[in-house]
């Protein structure tokens, strides 16, 4: 079956597309009026109905055979607009009644409902987590998202490429570089480059961000465990990864630092001395961390996402290859001249999430060890000469595959979709969920630790 990536719509002259996006097939567009429906693809792909509840919320467009029509971004006192049609701009928005959301939930002599979030007890953005429990067993979940919609697509509208780098860059503090690289892919096409040439200085950006997330999840999954030797070693580590960050971009998450002229030359002695400790401490993490049996009876065997699961609902990232999928958009020659190889595990659980991190930080420390050997300055993009068109680029954030789709009109953006890795993944969480305790839903739930922010847009 061909993966679905994204579905999304966009105005048209005399009426919209339905733009959806296959890994094979490429992009498929479907003309439909304002008062038509359009066909839904939630029965081949599960994961289609986040993006058709966020079309009809966007556009006002409605689905034909759908199992879900109910808002995804609009929540109880959401206006009564579409506002991602050219229409609505500056306009007047009414105060509305509150609406109930209807929260689909399994029924039954001593089943009940749980429901988490969307204010939680840690710093953590906000997300609700539905419940259907009967005694401890998880009988189905439900996730939310939405509270923090931003309106970044249609705040990007009307402007120039140049001019939106700042609320790129900010989307998801996890993802800021890969963010940052897909925009400049997006300007590489724009400007005529149909193949845009690898650049080393991105890739041990993107390689160190990946780290940092990492390291945080190595520390935080065994402390939901209940093992909380692991997040103070594992914090120390995201912790000196950050630092190294801001020492090459002026920033702790990387933000703005893609397309500068960043002199990495300068700083190859705090690279190298930076590669040889965490080596020599992550090493060590390793060792300690598989011989504790106490930690792996908690996490071998929970979460399960089998790997049809996994294909079912088009899955990417750390979750798809922890279920035996051969998915990252680093495949590829370039990354592996560097002493990339894909990485993957096989069982779908917590455990594997876990250990598959654990493989990716240590060929990601190759891989910018070698890159740095190979190492010359590259020159950022001078011209702004972009062209109209649509362009689309791919980038493997540490969540996972980000997509993002450009059209450009009159020299300025008319359409923008982006699609997070998190989009897709926070869809096959309630198949993790199926027969654990509501006590590990924590615990899986940061063995995906997926974005929030990358969900509300």
């Amino acid at each position: 079956m061909d993966r679905l990536i994204a579905r999304f719509a966009q105005e048209v002259e005399d009426g919209f597309e339905i733009v959806t996006i296959y890994e094979k097939a490429g992009i498929q567009k479907e003309r439909v009026e304002e008062d038509a429906f359009f066909l839904s693809l939630q029965e081949k792909h599960p994961s289609a109905i986040w993006f058709e509840r966020k079309i009809y919320d966007d556009f006002g467009l409605r689905i034909a055979k759908t199992y879900d029509n109910r808002p995804l971004t609009h929540h109880e006192r959401f206006p009564n607009i579409s506002p991602m049609k050219k229409s609505f701009r500056d306009s007047k928005i009414d105060e509305v009644e509150f609406k109930p959301y209807r929260y689909k939930t399994i029924k039954g002599d001593g089943v009940f409902n749980v429901s988490v979030g969307p204010i939680h007890a840690g710093i953590i953005e906000p997300g609700h987590f539905h419940f259907s429990q009967a005694g401890e067993n998880i009988l189905f979940l439900e996730v939310r998202h939405g509270y923090k919609y931003r309106g970044i697509e249609k705040m990007c509208e009307g402007k120039g490429l140049d001019d939106i780098t700042p609320i790129i860059s900010r989307i998801s503090g996890n993802e800021s570089i890969a963010y940052q690289i897909a925009l400049y892919e997006l300007k590489e096409q724009a400007l005529g480059n149909d193949e845009v040439m690898p650049n080393i200085q991105h890739a041990i950006l993107l390689e160190l961000e990946r780290l940092v997330h990492h390291f945080t999840d190595i520390g935080f999954i065994p402390n939901d465990a209940g093992f909380g030797a692991s997040l103070t070693m594992g914090s120390v580590m995201a912790e000196d990864t950050k630092r190294i960050l801001t020492t090459l971009t002026n920033s702790r998450f990387g933000f703005d630092s893609i397309g500068q002229d960043i002199e990495l030359n300068s700083k190859k002695s705090e690279l190298s001395e930076y590669l040889y400790k965490m080596n020599r401490e992550i090493k060590w993490f390793e060792d300690w961390i598989m011989d504790i049996p106490s930690l792996w009876d908690r996490l071998d065997t929970t979460g399960i996402l089998t790997t049809r699961q996994a294909i079912h609902y088009d899955t990417v990232g750390v979750v798809a290859r922890a279920s035996g999928l051969k998915l990252d958009r680093r495949d590829n020659e370039f990354y592996k001249q560097y002493g990339y190889e894909l990485q993957r595990e096989a069982k779908g659980d917590v455990g594997a999430r876990f250990k598959l991190r654990i493989k990716e930080i240590n060929n990601s420390l190759l891989i910018i060890e070698n890159m740095l050997n190979d190492f010359k300055e590259y020159s950022s993009i001078k011209d702004n000469n972009y062209k109209d068109g649509e362009y689309i680029s791919f980038v493997e954030s540490s969540i996972g595959e980000l997509m993002m789709y450009l059209k450009l009109k009159d020299g300025v953006i008319d359409r923008l979709f982006i699609r997070d890795p998190s989009f897709i993944n926070w869809q096959s969480l309630h198949l993790m969920m199926t027969s654990d305790i509501i006590a590990d839903f924590p615990l899986i739930n940061k063995s995906c630790d997926l974005s929030y922010a990358g969900c509300d847009l």
